[in-house]
């Protein structure tokens, strides 16, 4: 059996926080800036995948050239001297509404790839677990955690993200080895999808089921039921580990699923790339997110490292997801220094920002490389 990059557990554990300082705060407010303009066609159309090298059907492109500049980021200013308590974070709240989903292919910026819908039906609310983003490390530094985990009573039916065929539906999928039953992926299915993501194949992983109920070949629609939720695998608790693969359907080749999952309408998406002043990335590092309206405070840490990959446009290593739109304070804790920032989510959107140690916050995107094409209708 493979060792580390991989950790399927949904424990309790609470996150660590980091000691309280007197710190200096440092305030950077963006100017407001939308990614997209929410318009009635802002949903896309997917190329068809198939085994040869692009896709079968050519969509006519939108062309997009961004000039490969960056604002350089601002220096850090110093103000009244203030105290930082990192809040004790309880469970997430649960509740019986959320807003319906903004139909899927979703994408206001050629960065945007949100092509999944949700694996439960709209009745089951329910969020990733606070502790088990994707990213995370857990028991061991070299165990990263390589989806995210949705918590659902046990035999709560999954539904497929996408339309696409079963290419695994049994135990073993870790160890590619079917109906080994000491696998830590439990019970699981993975599908192909009809489309890919610049002419790489997508998988989405189903892990912990119950049961399976679609076999290898099976071609599902975006809302088949697919299995039930189990506690089969390395878990300690009923929930769904869900996965987003591009290129190859292994372990090394996710993504972050919050970035492929269509947000609910009128919320909004929190992508950041975290870094010392030397703009090495900070792992496992805490910040807060605080909603202005509602004081509602999110502890959220970065990528631990090997295993989590970042999206090759955001270079990110911290993704929060399903954020009412509004008004959002950011603390950064750095040397001693609360370095606090203004935001503002967007219905629909990626709101973006990057820290780099003494050097402050920047809210410009980062240029991508070269040209990107995104499908239209």
């Amino acid at each position: 059996m493979a060792s580390g990059l991989l950790l399927l557990s949904a424990c309790t554990s609470a996150i660590a926080e980091q000691p309280s300082l007197q710190e200096t705060v440092t305030t950077a407010i963006p100017t407001e800036r939308a990614i997209g303009t929410p318009i009635g066609t802002a949903v896309v159309s997917l190329p068809q995948f198939t085994n040869s090298p692009s896709p079968s059907v050519t969509p006519k492109p939108l062309t997009i050239i961004v000039e490969n500049t960056l604002t350089p980021l601002p220096s850090a200013t110093s103000a009244s001297s203030l105290p930082i308590v990192f809040p004790t974070e309880g469970a997430t709240p649960e509740s019986a509404w959320r807003p319906p989903l903004y139909p899927t292919p979703w994408a206001l910026s050629p960065y945007d790839h949100f092509y999944f819908a949700r694996p439960f039906s709209v009745n089951v609310v329910t969020w990733p677990i606070a502790d088990y983003r994707y990213g995370g490390i857990f028991f061991r530094p070299e165990v990263v955690h390589t989806g995210i985990d949705l918590p659902a009573d046990v035999g709560t039916p999954v539904q497929a993200t996408g339309p696409g065929t079963v290419v695994w539906a049994s135990w073993g999928l870790f160890n590619n080895a079917p109906d080994y039953k000491d696998d830590p992926y439990g019970m699981a299915v993975a599908i192909r999808h009809d489309f890919g993501y610049k002419d790489q194949p997508l998988f989405t992983i189903y892990a912990h089921l119950s049961e399976v109920d679609v076999v290898v070949g099976q071609v599902l629609e975006v809302g088949d039921v697919l299995g039930k939720v189990g506690t089969t695998g390395f878990t300690t608790g009923p929930h769904l580990h869900y996965e987003v693969r591009i290129g190859a359907n292994d372990f090394f080749s996710t993504r972050n699923p919050e970035l492929w999952l269509a947000p609910p309408e009128g919320w909004g998406i929190l992508v950041a790339r975290i870094m010392d002043t030397y703009q090495r990335p900070l792992l496992s590092y805490a910040i807060i997110v605080r909603s202005e309206a509602t004081q509602r405070a999110w502890i959220v840490k970065t990528y631990g490292g090997i295993g989590a990959n970042s999206d090759p446009c955001y270079n990110e290593n911290l993704v929060l997801s399903d954020l009412p739109a509004g008004v959002y304070q950011v603390n950064v804790p750095y040397a001693g220094l609360n370095n606090r920032l203004e935001i503002q989510i967007f219905p629909g959107q990626v709101t973006y920002f990057a820290f780099q140690g003494f050097k402050g916050y920047n809210t410009e995107l980062p240029p991508p490389s070269g040209i990107i094409s995104t499908p239209t209708p």
